[in-house]
């Protein structure tokens, strides 16, 4: 009797989860372009954004820094709006859409390098968090346990993917204004304290080993980061003008702000006689105030939350119809999130994680934005949301061609990080290298569709159980 409750107990909690999340299937948008602003303003108002922004200085001059975090957030920004309004149009969350370019079943392995992404940036956001909350606790008590206090923040994070996501979601544009308020107040310290001049004559340091080229490549790598989320935030849109000027504005705006004051912060450090200490937020609320702590931890709280239910949203619409369920598929991937976060040595690879983001994922947005935009013409149709067959099954329901772009993509990535340095980075001729043999493909193959197809969202079109039971009748 006590299993039964129990099971029914588990069931009932599924079955409200399920009614209550995106599930399956694509959505029609309702936001306009300032609720979207907000929302991709708060997304990216964390405390992982303000410490790349760490990384930098002194290993080029504060101006260089700023200048390059502006010139690489508008590029990356470029290929996360164009990205971000396939989901408007469609209504599907970003891996859905790579159904279209690498195939009913191949889009499995990026879906499959996603998690995997987004399962390292919940570990660095519960593991900076608690290093946070640690480092207060030992200042007032003696006591310190790292790993201890970075598992409870995750936990805490899981909970709330699962029971208080869309809570999250309306509370994060608010909490964004609080941010704002104490990054305002650091700035107005920064730059009372010492002149603007004084950090414009601040000089680089060539031993720390960061170039113009690599700090461009690290802050393009984080706008790719965010890409992977691109179509989840914004398919709720109203339309693809809300969509792409409040991701814009909202991304370009909290990311150059955030890499800014991290920058401007430990060159504050270094100008005040301290130590240049990259990546590690316990400086920096050692010099700003226990305040800074509490909205480190709230934004890592907030931005997490959704950095977990994406990964849970990524799985759930692998497969048509609702096989994959909510409570399932977060439990899981949340115990995996909790174990991670103990593996503090992660922070310490920080820039090599963001790489590996870089060389997995931009020959994917590459791929995918030529198929979208110019091979397909702006339009995906209803065999989208099929489990076989349809215009999306290519070869046994993986694109080869698409496939190999991205292995090859990923390949040229590593090479120019590591072996071959190019003058211009890594990321941007990536990106070209892959989208051009992608093009050549569809033209050699004859792949490009001629006209221009009638678009419609795909909210208008079969529903996913009607297009799967097509499909079981069908056999």
């Amino acid at each position: 009797m006590s299993t039964q409750s129990t099971g029914s107990a588990f069931s009932r909690l599924s079955n409200h989860l399920e009614k209550n999340s995106e599930g399956f299937g694509p959505i029609r948008g309702t936001l306009g372009a300032g609720r979207m602003g907000m929302i991709w303003l708060a997304a990216n108002l964390v405390v992982t954004t303000l410490l790349t922004g760490t990384l930098f200085v002194p290993g080029v001059s504060w101006p260089l820094a700023v200048g390059l975090i502006i010139l690489g957030t508008a590029i990356g920004g470029a290929v996360l709006v164009l990205v971000g309004n396939m989901g408007t149009r469609t209504g599907l969350p970003t891996m859905s859409l790579t159904k279209g370019s690498f195939g009913l079943r191949g889009s499995f392995l990026p879906v499959a390098a996603n998690v995997v992404i987004l399962m390292g940036w919940s570990w660095v956001q519960a593991m900076l968090a608690g290093v946070t909350v640690n480092f207060l606790v030992e200042q007032a008590t003696g006591f310190s346990n790292p790993i201890l206090f970075s598992v409870l923040c995750q936990l805490l994070v899981v909970c709330l993917a699962i029971f208080g996501h869309a809570g999250i979601a309306r509370v994060e544009p608010w909490l964004a204004l609080v941010i704002l308020a104490f990054m305002a107040y650091i700035f107005v310290t920064a730059f009372t304290t010492f002149a603007p001049s004084e950090f414009m004559d601040l000089p680089a340091d060539p031993e720390l080993g960061w170039s113009g080229v690599a700090v461009l490549d690290v802050v393009i790598a984080t706008a790719i980061s965010w890409t992977v989320l691109s179509a989840e935030f914004n398919r709720l849109a109203k339309s693809q003008a809300a969509g792409m000027i409040g991701s814009g504005v909202g991304y370009l705006l909290s990311t150059v702000l955030a890499m800014v004051l991290g920058a401007t912060t430990v060159a504050y450090l270094v100008l005040d006689g301290g130590e240049a200490v990259a990546f590690d937020p316990t400086a920096i609320v050692a010099a700003f105030g226990t305040p800074l702590a509490v909205v480190i931890f709230l934004s890592v709280m907030a931005t997490n939350t959704m950095v977990v239910y994406g990964m849970v949203s990524s799985v759930v619409n692998m497969v048509p119809s609702s096989k994959v369920k909510f409570l399932p598929t977060a439990l899981v991937l949340g115990a995996i999130s909790i174990v991670g976060s103990t593996w503090l040595a992660l922070l310490d690879q920080f820039t090599s994680f963001l790489v590996l983001i870089g060389s997995l994922f931009i020959p994917v947005f590459a791929v995918m934005l030529v198929d979208y935009y110019i091979v397909r013409k702006r339009h995906y149709n209803k065999d989208i949301l099929r489990g076989t067959g349809g215009d999306y099954w290519y070869f046994k329901g993986v694109n080869i061609a698409a496939v190999a772009v991205w292995i090859i993509g990923a390949g040229a990535s590593l090479i120019l990080t590591y072996s071959v340095p190019s003058p211009i980075g890594a990321t941007i001729p990536t990106f070209i290298i892959s989208a051009g043999l992608y093009l050549g493909w569809a033209i050699v193959a004859k792949r490009i569709v001629s006209g221009t197809p009638t678009h419609s969202h795909l909210s208008d079109s079969e529903s996913p159980a009607n297009a799967d039971s097509g499909r079981r009748a069908a056999r």
